[in-house]
Order: C-alpha cells, then sequence, then structure tokens
C-alpha cells in the first residue's frame, strides 16, 4: 500500500510517499519516512498524530493512500488570540 508522510515546521515542510506492507501501522510510517532524521527542529509527539486531520494513535493500522499529518505544538492558544483580536 502506498501512503504519504508530512511534517510541517514555521520554516518548511515535507512530504514523503512510500509503499509499506499490509497492516503496517502509523508509528512504523513515520519511523520508514525518515522525515524525522531530516527535520530534527520538528518536536515530535507520538500522540500528536492524525490521517487527515483526524488525531489517531501511533499504533492504529494504516490504509492505502492514507497520509500521516505529524502535528506541532501550538505557538498562540487560540482563546488568548481571539482576545487580542478583540481588545
Amino acid at each position: 500500500m502506498t501512503v504519504e508522510v508530512v511534517c510541517a515546521t514555521a520554516d518548511r515542510q515535507r512530504l514523503h510517499r512510500l509503499t509499506l506492507p499490509t497492516g503496517s501501522t502509523v508509528i512504523q510510517a513515520v519511523e520508514q519516512s525518515g522525515i524525522l532524521q531530516e527535520m530534527p527542529e520538528a518536536e515530535f509527539d507520538p500522540s500528536h498524530l492524525g490521517i487527515f486531520s483526524r488525531r489517531v494513535a501511533p499504533d492504529d493500522a494504516l490504509h492505502d493512500g492514507d497520509r500521516v499529518e505529524i502535528y506541532r505544538p501550538l505557538t498562540l492558544d487560540p482563546k488568548d488570540a481571539r482576545r487580542r483580536r478583540a481588545g
């Protein structure tokens, strides 16, 4: 099966397309993509992963065509941002 792994920082973004055996997990895709070694500045937390904007666990199984997304921490709390704009 073919999947994509994506990661973005404030300065750059990377997308890797890989072919994995059926039954592979989200964390296996991240590890095999090599994206974390390519982007050491990206803060990686295995609990902040998703597939097409839906949060998933690292051990969830992948399906052909999935797009694994590595989420980064928020730089500003959305509630604080709204308060600043309103004030």
